[in-house]
């Protein structure tokens, strides 16, 4: 199966590119189990989604705190701010999945567009491309604080189109997250489901565009311009 070419893709950063295994470190030195952080993740996506839909928005950083502030207690650990920025600041410290570069880089080489769309913020990202020497392959880096919907809520991708200049029709979006490509396939674009886990896809959501291992995967299967 391959895809057929849009002119902008558009990726997800958290887990997507970046290896959050690391943050499993931070969590044990805090005093929870590694597995916490797949927890803390889901939990701080789903109030941050919970938000959304009732017409609000906040930061994922201020998300991310509250929900790990409610582990530690529940696990009899004192929630102090240094405790939290401790866990939390690991995020400006991740490393990209080994497939990320070689495969933005040939994406690059077919004419694609490339841009990022976090619900987190854009600015914790930066040096983990630049060390990854990926800032210049990056049109924009884009982040859900100014249409203030966090993804997968239709006006995320929009703004990205907006900010592209392109028809949303025009653009693929990238992820490891079916409820990310649901949603970009509700509001027109691609669906392209980064499958490293060999995780089946949820039924319940639109069927993805296209199935790949790995970015290196992708760019196997995109046509050229």
């Amino acid at each position: 199966m391959s895809a057929n070419h849009p002119d902008v893709l558009v990726l997800d950063v958290n887990e997507t590119l970046s290896d959050l295994t690391p943050l499993r470190q931070r969590f044990e030195d805090a005093g929870l189990p590694g597995h916490s952080l797949d927890t803390w993740f889901a939990a701080t996506l789903r109030d941050g989604f919970a938000l959304t839909v009732g017409g609000a928005t906040a930061e994922f950083g201020a998300i991310g705190a509250d929900v790990l502030a409610a582990q530690l207690s529940a696990a009899g650990i004192e929630p102090t701010e240094q405790t939290i920025r401790s866990v939390l600041s690991g995020f400006t410290q991740l490393s990209l999945h080994p497939d990320v570069v070689p495969g933005l880089r040939r994406l690059h080489d077919l004419g694609l567009r490339i841009v990022t769309l976090t619900n987190g913020s854009a600015t914790l990202s930066e040096q983990m491309f630049a060390d990854a020497g990926l800032l210049h392959l990056l049109e924009h880096r884009l982040d859900v604080t100014t249409p203030a919907r966090w993804k997968p809520h239709q006006a995320a991708y929009e703004y990205a189109a907006e900010v592209c200049g392109t028809g949303l029709d025009r653009m693929a979006l990238a992820a490891v997250h079916p409820w990310d490509i649901d949603g970009a396939k509700r509001a027109g674009l691609q669906g392209w489901y980064i499958d490293r886990r060999r995780t089946p896809y949820p039924k319940t959501f639109l069927a993805p565009d296209l199935v790949v291992a790995d970015f290196e995967d992708l760019a196997d299967q995109v046509r050229p311009a």
